[in-house]
């Protein structure tokens, strides 16, 4: 199939083309209670097609994509390609050239038995205890082994096994006549027994907690600590003002060797982008475009080091050996989890809602559980929000020493932010 494609992109006298073909082979479970409703077998294939054109004589270059059904006829192909050809001069980007082959590092891949990690997914959700007044609704578990194919017509053509997971995770809390459901999605590559455990004994908890909470006490600004996944969206918003994209358009002004931050009074934060990470559902040896993935230090104590993105924005900024990073790992803590937990602090657990903002900064979000600790008690409220603006925020936030992975990004196991404004319910 792949091959009649190249052949008719060549024909087609495009300037040049890329092709991803994924294939994927896996499970899907669908529980109700700890009882199997219904399961079955996924293979299928995706295949993506961009084609690049040069136009006004070399002026611009546009682009266009669509992916194609494997078991299309080649005049359906043909018709199709010809297609992208012509949206392709409907666009002006900058000329640029796709990515050149390269050698990537070696790695030793294991083999993907997506049967076996089926298994220690269903095992570990029996295994989690349950009461009266806390229990697992039902549950969904894909697993899948994908082989992912890059190919171009600068000479890339590589290809690579992974495999791939997602767990879905409905829990009931009850108490006094009241009941909630609490939702989770988990993603990874083989199944973190040890993490998927610790993630939904403290859900359960926090099920029985939120049909106990107070309303939010009117703060002002205070210490919010952060403990849970929505940590990631606090790093990520460092990754993406180092990506080539965000500092092209000048949606990031942060310029390599300076502070990303005018006056650091906390931790300064390093963040590395990593080719592997333990079950990690993004370990690759290539990005989506071919370029070898290599393990990258992109913040180095609070000190910008590396952009790194697409080809396209790449070579807009002159960077040769750029890739699109999978992984992610933050650090430079310098006090204990224990040490951050001293003193008043709010520590949030569930949001409605929470985001934050790459391009502004801005950071707010929707309390929906969160532990108000007040020195000497500790007291569960629900309610208000967060607010704030990471262009200041950053100046002041403390790291543990510890860490804590969510799939693909492993970050600090607490994360103290000073001077959040807290809007209550009182």
């Amino acid at each position: 199939m792949l091959d009649t494609i190249v052949k008719l992109l060549n024909e087609a006298g495009v300037t040049a083309w890329e092709i991803r073909d994924v294939k994927t082979r896996g499970w899907e479970f669908y529980f109700i209670r700890h009882a199997l409703d219904q399961n079955r077998v996924r293979d299928v294939e995706h295949i993506t097609v961009q084609v690049y054109q040069l136009i006004e004589d070399g002026a611009w270059l546009g682009t266009a994509s669509c992916e194609l059904a494997p078991t299309a006829q080649e005049a359906e192909l043909r018709t199709q390609i010809a297609d992208l050809a012509y949206r392709a001069t409907l666009v002006k980007n900058k000329p640029y050239s796709l990515r050149a082959p390269e050698e990537a590092e070696a790695a030793a891949q294991a083999p993907i038995d997506v049967d076996a990690i089926a298994a220690d997914f269903i095992r570990t959700v029996r295994e989690i205890p349950e009461t009266a007044g806390e229990d697992i609704n039902s549950y969904e578990i894909f697993v899948s082994a994908k082989t992912r194919r890059i190919l171009n017509s600068a000479g890339v053509d590589v290809t690579e096994s992974y495999p791939d997971s997602m767990l879905e995770v409905v829990v009931n809390a009850r108490r006094e006549g009241h009941e909630i459901e609490l939702y989770r999605n988990y993603t990874s590559g083989s199944c973190d027994t040890e993490g998927l455990r610790r993630d939904l004994l403290r859900t359960m908890r926090y099920g029985r907690d939120r049909l106990a909470a107070h309303p939010t006490p009117a703060l002002g600004t205070a210490d919010v600590l952060f403990t849970t996944s929505d940590a990631v969206s606090l790093y990520r918003y460092f990754a993406d003002r180092l990506n080539a994209s965000m500092v092209y358009r000048k949606l990031s002004d942060w310029r390599l060797g300076e502070p990303v931050a005018p006056d650091f009074r906390g931790d300064r934060p390093t963040l590395a982008a990593l080719r592997e990470l333990p079950n990690s559902s993004r370990n690759r040896r290539y990005d989506a475009e071919g370029a070898p993935i290599r393990d990258t230090v992109l913040l180095e104590n609070g000190v910008a080091r590396s952009y790194l993105g697409t080809r396209m924005f790449a070579s807009y900024l002159g960077l040769e050996h750029a890739f699109i990073p999978t992984n992610f790992a933050a650090s430079g803590g310098t006090h204990t989890e224990e040490e951050l937990r001293a003193g008043k602090y709010l520590e949030v657990v569930e949001f409605s809602d929470f985001q934050v903002d790459s391009a502004t900064g801005d950071l707010f979000g929707e309390i929906r559980l969160a532990y108000w600790h007040d020195g000497e008690t500790v007291t569960p409220v629900t309610g208000g929000s967060l607010s704030g603006s990471m262009l200041k925020l950053a100046e002041e936030m403390y790291l543990s020493r510890e860490s804590t992975q969510y799939d693909s990004w492993r970050v600090p196991a607490a994360t103290l932010v000073r001077g959040v404004t807290v809007t209550g319910v009182e």
